[in-house]
């Protein structure tokens, strides 16, 4: 069990880890640089969602349904985007401030719909890596520990930039540090609550664990596809964000198949 907790806290530590840039740094990331982190964590998320969800949801399926194994993973996949897209309309995102701030009548500030923004993202990573640790522990043979482990540090990385994107530009605005800091971190402490949640339940996960991999799948390529592309497409410079993408989503695919 304590090789479990250890995992879930992974991406946690990434979170924490960026929103630690507060101390050293005076000033927010620079508009490149942003982009090329948000290249770098769409990519991870792109292949974890590939490598470690939606191929291991298949691949439990195909026994027991054979040609027809690609169900599971698709419904699960499609809910998944639903329940994002349902997410987004009751919660307010973050690009649809930086486009349409001056038409949206809101008390919100940016920085508490950034928050809320990140917080959002960090909901089906943390029901992710819960899932496939749900999975390890019950045996499931396409999940290893090592790919766990995998899944969890690749997510890691991409929660390195959302720590900082919280908590540089609180600081920016006048914040201390320390409380910047807290802040940032608390953005994630949403992702291993859920990830121990979905834990604790597999005993009614497991029986619909390919639909639940793909489920987490399919909200993570949203978070992809709806906040991250955009954002590097809007930058100045667009080609690092895409050249970042491409070395995140090897980096992920290396990782774990290399574990697994």
């Amino acid at each position: 069990m304590s090789d479990v907790i250890k995992g879930v806290l992974i991406p946690f530590l990434g979170t924490s880890l960026g929103a630690a840039c507060v101390f050293p740094m005076k000033n927010t990331f620079s508009k490149s640089l942003q982009c090329v982190l948000t290249g770098f964590a769409a990519g991870v998320m792109t292949a974890a969602s590939v490598w470690s969800l939606i191929i291991p949801a298949i691949e439990q399926s195909s026994e027991s349904m054979k040609k027809l194994a690609f169900i599971p993973a698709a419904c699960g996949f499609m809910a998944g985007i639903f329940f994002l897209l349902l997410l987004d309309r009751l919660i307010p995102h973050l690009h649809m401030y930086s486009t349409e701030a001056e038409g949206i009548k809101t008390k919100l500030s940016k920085n508490t719909m950034l928050i809320f923004a990140v917080t959002l993202h960090n909901l089906p990573e943390g029901m992710a890596v819960g899932a496939v640790f749900a999975g390890l522990r019950c045996g499931t043979p396409d999940i290893t520990y090592a790919a766990a482990i995998a899944l969890a540090i690749g997510i890691a990385v991409q929660n390195f930039p959302e720590g900082a994107i919280i908590s540089m530009p609180l600081r920016a605005e006048g914040m201390s540090k320390p409380k910047a800091f807290i802040l940032g971190v608390l953005s994630g402490a949403i992702e291993p609550a859920g990830a121990f949640i979905t834990i604790l339940a597999a005993g009614l996960i497991i029986p619909v664990l390919p639909y639940f991999l793909s489920f987490a799948a399919g909200a993570m390529i949203y978070v992809v596809v709806e906040e991250l592309i955009p954002e590097i497409a809007s930058a100045e410079h667009s080609d690092s964000g895409t050249i970042a993408f491409a070395v995140g989503f090897t980096a992920m695919m290396i990782l774990d198949v290399a574990l697994s």
